[in-house]
């Protein structure tokens, strides 16, 4: 049985394919651009395709039995619009089963899933470990992070765990109809998780809490555009209480408790050093 995996060169679709392919199943990758898709198992078929262009999937869809499937695109993590035009292809080419990496709110591709007659789950990550990256050139550079509204929490799930949440439905079926939340075991803060990485480099890593107007000063000296930042301090500025909520998705599915952010920032110890 063929699963296909869209967005398979990214960040979790990468790992989704990994599992996959250890647990002995047949994986058909998704990317815009093949030519590109470096780093993907030799045994893995790679095909093209634009999930914003229909027409572009048939061959993709062909002969598969799950897909797991974005429910954003671009690098501006906009919704995906033509959910309802896939959800129609994918039952005409006989798709049995569907996940799908959800963006946390209900849209015209969420009706789409729950009236496609698919047996679906979809997956919503809090937030991903991996985001911690984001730092990582100047934690290089200066030993020091410098954000605002340095009380914010979020309970962020490792890739790899939702990866293997991800995988686990597709392979072996189970939680149909299900929005799984899946978090990591711990709300932290900013600071917490300079510090865990810190741990795990044996360097000593600060982190500085700024004001608005500081913060505006360093993200445009940085090159960011103005709207970027304003959408950037009303978000921070109005985490909501749900972020931080710590759920046993990763436990009901995989069957043991999440990957902590200390292990994970010793796992990515590399990243961080000089």
């Amino acid at each position: 049985m063929t699963i296909l995996v869209t967005g398979a060169t990214g960040t979790l679709g990468s790992h989704v394919v990994e599992r996959l392919r250890h647990a002995g199943q047949m994986v058909r990758a998704l990317t815009r651009t093949p030519a590109e898709a470096t780093g993907l198992p030799d045994d893995v078929e790679v095909v093209g395709g634009d999930l914003t262009k229909p027409q572009t999937l048939a061959a993709a869809l062909d002969g598969v039995f799950a897909v797991h499937l974005l429910g954003a695109t671009g690098h501006d993590h906009a919704p995906l619009r033509t959910g309802p035009q896939i959800m129609a292809m994918a039952a005409e080419a006989g798709v049995r089963r569907l996940t799908v990496l959800s963006v946390g709110e209900e849209g015209e591709l969420e009706q789409a899933v729950r009236d496609s007659g698919l047996e679906w789950t979809f997956v919503w990550p809090i937030d991903f470990m991996s985001n911690a990256l984001g730092w990582a050139e100047v934690i290089r550079d200066t030993a020091e992070v410098r954000e605002p509204y340095a009380n914010r929490r979020t309970a962020s799930a490792d890739e790899t765990d939702v990866a293997d949440v991800v995988a686990t439905v597709l392979a072996g079926g189970g939680h149909a109809g299900r929005s799984l939340i899946v978090s990591g075991p711990e709300a932290l803060t900013p600071a917490d998780k300079v510090s865990a990485i810190a741990a795990a480099t044996g360097r000593e890593i600060r982190f500085a809490e700024l004001p608005d107007d500081q913060a505006r000063r360093q993200w445009r000296a940085e090159g960011w555009p103005e709207e970027g930042i304003e959408f950037m301090l009303r978000m921070w500025a109005t985490v909501p209480e749900t972020v931080a909520r710590v759920t046993s998705a990763v436990e009901e599915v995989v069957g043991r408790p999440p990957r902590t952010f200390a292990q994970w920032a010793a796992a990515h110890a590399d990243a961080f050093r000089p």
